[in-house]
């Protein structure tokens, strides 16, 4: 049983974190648009014949609707199936042949040569139809395996760790792109709750490649090292350590921005915070305040540390965490986002005054807020990850 409600909650994550768009991609290749605009094209193909067989009908011989009657087959092959492509073209041809019989004034060469061009564009039309399928079946494909290594390397965390509730999501800004090289991880250790939230330099199987090691040094060195800056120092070594091994120029010039959060076991009331780099994160109170927790020192990122020799430990800030309260991580997706103004989305006005229930609703509430900022054209890939000390539980009392 707490197998099958474990499944059902990373499934509801996988969902939630999965973009959401228009039209979809069926396992078959089949395009499924939205249902308004499903509504409206559908009738279009048989509209179109009906209106061509009424120009006839009704006008000059010098005026027919032979454009519509080829027309119809092609409209209907992005939207309709093979058969009910097929279907619309018969129809077509059909019309055709039927109205050169009631034209008393049409020549057999004309009916013949208009009756072929239909029946040629409508059989170009399930050509199309098929090409159209398979290359969506190709992409669904690639859409598939894309959306596997990205919850292989992006997986969707516990909902709760530690007493805190969790939430995370990827929204890469291209719909082909799942996953880039913006990351998040979030790890249970002797020591607390630890989490990353960070951005890799560059794009494509270079980034993702840096994502993957990051991700497994953080892990590996959050279970081990006893203080962030340590954890911090480890992803730094691991960095050169893998420039070393593949001596590629991404690597040589590779750097990493990241945020890592710890709440130390026994103190859920403090934040512990190593900012290497990357946007502030944001601390939203229950009274509706917002504030970034800005690094009292400023430091470079993962990757660059050979820059400032025999620099030491990082600096590590500590603020309070009051229950109620919420921290937001993120990439430069949120903060760099802009409208057709030029404006950058500013996540603590945005948020400002305003309450969150949990987790998952604040992430709800910023992946709505960024993409009626930017009105959907979304120019980087975003990372969002939320923590929050769980609500006080009252004791049940019964009453006699």
């Amino acid at each position: 049983m707490r197998e099958q409600t474990r499944e059902r909650a990373l499934q509801s994550g996988r969902e939630r974190q999965a973009d959401r768009w228009g039209g979809r991609i069926t396992r078959e290749g089949r395009f499924t648009a939205q249902a308004r605009v499903r509504r409206m094209i559908l009738p279009l193909p048989v509209v179109m014949v009906l209106v061509a067989v009424g120009l006839d009908l009704v006008t000059a011989p010098t005026l027919t609707g032979s454009a519509l009657f080829c027309a119809a087959p092609l409209v209907a092959a992005p939207f309709f199936s093979t058969i009910g492509t097929a279907l619309i073209g018969l129809f077509s041809v059909g019309s055709v042949a039927l109205m050169r019989v009631l034209d008393e004034m049409s020549t057999g060469m004309m009916d013949i040569a208009e009756t072929s061009s239909t029946a040629v564009v409508s059989l170009g039309a399930v050509v199309i139809n098929r090409l159209l399928r398979h290359s969506r079946a190709t992409a669904f494909s690639a859409r598939t395996i894309a959306e596997a290594a990205q919850f292989a390397v992006l997986p969707v965390p516990p909902s709760r760790l530690c007493g805190f509730q969790v939430a995370a999501r990827y929204r890469a800004a291209q719909i082909d792109a799942r996953i880039g090289g913006d990351l998040y991880a979030v790890q249970e250790t002797p020591y607390g709750l630890r989490l990353i939230v960070g951005d890799v330099r560059g794009a494509g199987m270079d980034a993702v490649e840096a994502v993957v090691v990051v991700i497994g040094a953080f892990r590996e060195a959050a279970e081990q090292e006893t203080s962030l800056s340590a954890v911090a120092a480890r992803l730094e070594h691991a960095l050169h350590r893998e420039g070393r091994r593949q001596h590629t120029r991404h690597y040589d010039e590779a750097f990493t921005t990241a945020a890592l959060v710890e709440i130390p076991a026994g103190q859920p009331e403090t934040l512990r915070i190593v900012n290497r780099g990357h946007p502030a994160p944001l601390l939203l109170s229950a009274d509706g305040s917002t504030r970034f927790l800005e690094p009292s020192e400023a430091a470079l990122p993962l990757g660059m540390s050979g820059l400032v020799p025999g620099k030491g430990a990082d600096c590590t800030d500590e603020v309070p965490f009051p229950r109620g309260t919420q921290l937001l991580l993120y990439t430069d997706g949120l903060s760099e986002a802009r409208d057709r103004n030029g404006r950058f989305f500013e996540p603590d006005k945005a948020f400002a005054g305003r309450a969150f229930a949990d987790p998952e609703t604040l992430l709800d509430a910023v992946l709505v807020d960024v993409q009626t900022h930017t009105g959907g054209a979304s120019a980087d890939d975003m990372a969002l990850m939320a923590v929050q000390r769980s609500p006080r539980v009252r004791p049940h009392t019964s009453r006699r």
